[in-house]
């Protein structure tokens, strides 16, 4: 049996239950109720979550909507460089986990979003890559695989994800875990 972690924010919420149904028997995996909000939210949570993620052969994690939300028009709730450091410490410990780490970049938003805006989850993802690909952390581009029809994988609420989208994003994340095991 292979052993799947799931890590994230609100939008693994959405796909997490689909990506199960979709790897099917012979793994198992590991995904927690609560929303892991910032990256040095989820970095907390492997302090608790630590003994459930040991031995897991491929980790695939999200953070981002909350980092880079701009809720009093000062800009990101988490500076940029801040983020960077963040996502580097979250990675180096799910590299001493598994060699098998994987990163999904920032869904995109819709155009009406007040919090969240694409030009800043496009700098966002860019801080991601350059941070976490120097590590060997792969690259799962969710952002990519939305963009082209984001009224169609984002809900009214402007940020989560449709059926469609979870459809969508559940599909990329499982064909990103077989490629590791």
């Amino acid at each position: 049996m292979k052993k799947v972690t799931l890590l994230g924010d609100s939008i693994r919420l959405n796909y997490e239950g689909r990506v199960t149904e979709l790897l099917g028997e012979g793994f198992e995996v590991f995904r927690y109720d609560d929303n892991g909000r910032f990256a040095q939210y989820t970095l907390r949570s492997l302090f608790d979550y630590a003994g459930m993620i040991k031995g897991s052969d491929v980790i695939h994690w999200n953070s981002g909507h909350w980092d880079l939300c701009d809720l009093f028009g000062d800009g990101p709730f988490t500076p940029p460089e801040y983020y960077a450091l963040m996502l580097k410490r979250v990675a180096g410990e799910l590299l001493k986990i598994t060699p098998n780490v994987i990163f999904a970049t920032t869904t995109p938003v819709r155009d009406r979003n007040p919090y969240n805006s694409n030009i800043v989850i496009d700098q966002f993802n860019a801080i991601a890559r350059e941070t976490l690909e120097p590590m060997g952390v792969r690259i799962n581009d969710l952002n990519a695989a939305l963009r082209g029809d984001i009224e169609r994988y984002i809900c009214d609420d402007m940020i989560h994800l449709t059926p469609e989208g979870i459809e969508l994003c559940a599909g990329k994340v499982t064909e990103e875990i077989k490629k590791l095991i």
